[in-house]
């Protein structure tokens, strides 16, 4: 079978790979749509924990089951699914457990024809999805569900912040947040990616590389809920922007760490710093029934073949895009 091979740093083909063969547990999926996260982009750049050569990356996808392994139900087959890539998160909801891994490192992931996983990782694929909006959906759906409603408690009414709208996870943000009855705004260094927001719900957005930003975004009163993945120096503003007992949620630190943290901020004003990652499996069946209650679809910027696997990787690593980066497998 054909599949994305990483076989040193910043080193890609589609190469000719053995097809896997299900083990007790697990079930065989013909992969039809694969998603790119940016877990894939540190993993191509040699920036990930763990790595190994070769490894066939991707996290997202959705397909048809092929075969089933020893101890599972043959009425698998055939079926449409859509593969939750956190495996082994353990029995505390509250965070992952030694043995969590994500699918794509070690395992072999879904940019393949094919990828055998634990039956226990399938879900069905949303009916009103095309194969394309559900392989968008796994990682950074369960990612911003977690951090909106495990983590931050987001509740109908408040006012959210969505930093660097455009990504996967702050879109899934976006669209959950407004879902749930929240207001939200967002932040971009692009106008045209500010005023996509606004189509899809937002109620308006700044340009974090304006000098006065931050007070215009104060003036419209502060958050209650704020999501970011940036961190780095611009981390000290977002406790400026938070309301009195506001959380932020942070899931990840693109910019690295904050120079330095004002505690007297945060202690004094009862603000709750909470980091996440992934989610549960309570989580994911949790997001799963609230975006089939909500109709909700994912934003799919952009689709391309197998074939074209390296120019979606430079799409990604460039971060124009404005939504989920799918590859077409089938």
């Amino acid at each position: 079978m054909r599949a994305i091979q990483l076989t040193a740093v910043n080193q890609l083909q589609v190469a000719e790979v053995l097809a896997p063969v299900p083990a007790a547990g697990e079930v065989v999926v013909a992969i039809r749509a694969a998603a790119l996260n940016h877990r894939d982009i540190w993993i191509k750049l040699g920036q990930y924990a763990g790595l190994k050569w070769p490894c066939t990356p991707g996290s997202d996808g959705a397909g048809v089951v092929t075969a089933v392994g020893e101890g599972v139900d043959a009425a698998w087959v055939g079926r449409e699914i859509i593969i939750n890539p956190g495996f082994d998160w353990g029995v505390n909801e509250h965070a992952q457990g030694a043995k969590f891994t994500i699918l794509g490192l070690p395992r072999a992931g879904t940019l393949a024809e094919q990828v055998a996983v634990p039956a226990a990782q399938l879900a069905p694929k949303p009916a009103h999805f095309t194969w394309e909006e559900a392989a968008a959906l796994p990682l950074a759906g369960l990612t911003a569900y977690r951090a909106l409603f495990s983590r931050a408690q987001l509740r109908a009414g408040e006012r959210v912040l969505v930093t660097g709208i455009g990504g996967g996870v702050a879109l899934f943000a976006l669209q959950f947040a407004i879902a749930a009855g929240a207001e939200v705004w967002v932040t971009s260094s692009s106008a045209a990616k500010v005023q996509r927001a606004v189509v899809l719900g937002a109620k308006g957005g700044f340009l974090y590389t304006d000098a006065g930003w931050t007070a215009a975004a104060k003036a419209n009163g502060a958050f209650d809920v704020i999501v970011d993945s940036a961190g780095g120096e611009g981390f000290e503003t977002l406790l400026d922007m938070a309301a009195s007992g506001g959380r932020i949620v942070f899931f990840g630190a693109t910019r690295g760490n904050p120079p330095e943290l004002a505690m007297r901020k945060i202690f004094w004003r009862q603000l709750s710093l909470l980091g996440t990652t992934m989610g549960s499996p309570a989580d994911w069946g949790a997001m799963s029934a609230f975006v089939g209650l909500h109709r909700l679809v994912p934003v799919v910027s952009e689709v391309l073949p197998l074939e074209r696997a390296a120019e979606a990787f430079d799409l990604m690593e460039r971060g124009r895009q404005f939504g989920k980066i799918v590859v077409r497998i089938a």
